[in-house]
């Protein structure tokens, strides 16, 4: 694979491996060149192929326009090349020599709410977009509050167009202390503002020449930089089985396997285990890691664990330890976005769907329906339409072991399900809406622009 660029050697697998992986998604309004920013960042870190970028210049020939727009790079639908906006998720994997990279490129209509909930529900940092002749929005503030309610670490305030405000320090500055304000009051954790020209490739990869106030990251040194590793000593535990393994022959005649990918937290061979939700304990007899036997294990490795009793485990149960098992539960309160576009109701019955397990569920009540725009609350309105973020309580048919969200984001979320068609009606998150608030750092304490 040919590099668009000057010629760089690939990475090897023993460099790829050595890297950590970032996941991170893209928001922002309508023409805040949201697209152009991924594309600026895909180009100038070296990582799009010559066929890609003859077939940008080509079309962006066929358009009149005398140089590539990089924002056909992530725009990758018919309607969303002929409209000239991001109509669903576009996913883009790329690397450099420091961090490997999974980014989601998600709209910024608000009819397509449901599509950054996707988009950000597994990512790392958010990259929230605003045009620097604007500044923070109504849809901003929306971004920022989707971002706090599924719990992203961090996010970045990426200003945009900063070349058509003279990149002037002060339109930065205002911006990036309105929406701090903001972001803090909703609980985000860590909030860092970049000024940019996506157009023009300031501070994306390359630090501006133009900018010289700011001391600052740029925007592809934040993304190598920022810290994604997880303290597994204070996660919790937690193993959905996915599938039992008896291979019964001759040389494993007795082996009993429970495999799955842990969810979180780390397993140890010797460790008191329960099984959830039929409370059945034993211990780790031992661990199995692509057919070599070890004696610990952590997320998000897939491993087959083997216990020292003969108990009844399926596929559908959580392995956990003993001394950390959340409570099991019939009545769920959480926090959702339903994506379906038929509504969600009260009395809907349901398939609740929790790690490997589904069960039957009805929605008993929905207490409350967010609007983002402002945060306020509309009490018991009944339904949920596509795109509404809202309380729900849900009375399963069989107990589930659920941690809150807060928590984790694996074993504190579910999906709701048509069991007609099978159709994914809704996007679940255990327990409160928004994390506490967190207080805005001093300003002696910053480093450059580093909020």
């Amino acid at each position: 694979m040919t590099s668009a660029t000057e010629p760089t050697e690939p990475l090897s697998v023993e460099q790829l491996s050595a890297t950590t992986l970032l996941r991170f998604a893209t928001a922002g309004s309508v023409d805040d060149g949201k697209s152009t920013l991924v594309g600026r960042l895909l180009h100038d870190s070296k990582s799009v192929l010559t066929d890609q970028l003859e077939a940008v210049e080509r079309v962006s020939a066929d358009r009149g326009q005398d140089t590539p727009d990089l924002a056909l790079l992530t725009d990758g639908l018919r309607a969303e090349r002929e409209q000239g906006i991001t109509i669903d998720v576009a996913y883009r994997y790329f690397a450099t020599a420091r961090r490997r990279f999974i980014l989601a490129d998600t709209p910024g209509h608000v009819q397509y709410t449901r599509n950054m909930v996707t988009g950000a529900s597994t990512a790392d940092l958010a990259v929230v977009l605003v045009d620097a002749r604007n500044g923070v929005i109504e849809q901003t503030r929306r971004h920022a509050a989707v971002a706090a309610l599924l719990r992203v670490p961090h996010v970045v305030l990426a200003v945009n167009k900063m070349d058509l405000v003279g990149y002037q320090e002060s339109v930065f500055a205002a911006i990036a202390e309105e929406f701090t304000a903001y972001a803090s009051e909703l609980g985000v954790p860590e909030i860092t503002a970049i000024p940019i020209s996506a157009l023009a490739g300031d501070n994306v990869v390359e630090p501006s020449a133009n900018m010289d106030w700011y001391g600052g990251p740029t925007v592809l040194e934040h993304l190598e930089t920022v810290p994604v590793s997880h303290d597994l000593a204070h996660c919790h535990a937690r193993l959905p089985v996915q599938y039992v393994i008896r291979p019964q022959t001759p040389e494993h005649p007795d082996y009993r396997g429970y495999a799955g990918q842990i969810a979180a937290g780390t397993f140890r061979v010797g460790e008191s285990v329960t099984v959830l939700p039929s409370g059945r304990t034993s211990k780790v007899a031992g661990i199995d890691l692509l057919g070599t036997p070890v004696d610990i294990a952590w997320t998000p490795q897939s491993v087959t664990l083997l216990l020292a009793d003969d108990i009844d485990v399926s596929r559908g149960d959580l392995l956990v330890p003993s001394k950390d098992a959340p409570p099991t539960t019939q009545d769920v309160e959480a926090t959702v976005c339903h994506v379906a576009d038929q509504p969600l109701t009260v009395g809907h019955r349901v398939l609740l769907k929790h790690g490997t397990r589904t069960v039957k569920a009805i929605v008993k009540d929905i207490p409350s329906r967010l609007t983002l725009d402002d945060l306020s609350l509309h009490p018991h309105p009944g339904r949920l339409a596509a795109n509404d973020i809202g309380r729900v309580k849900i009375r399963t048919a069989e107990p589930l072991p659920l941690d809150s969200y807060a928590d984790s984001r694996r074993t504190g979320a579910f999906i709701l399900i048509d069991p007609s068609d099978g159709t994914t009606l809704t996007a679940g998150m255990v327990g409160e809406s928004f994390a506490a608030p967190q207080p805005v750092k001093d300003e002696g304490d910053d480093d450059g622009w580093d909020f």
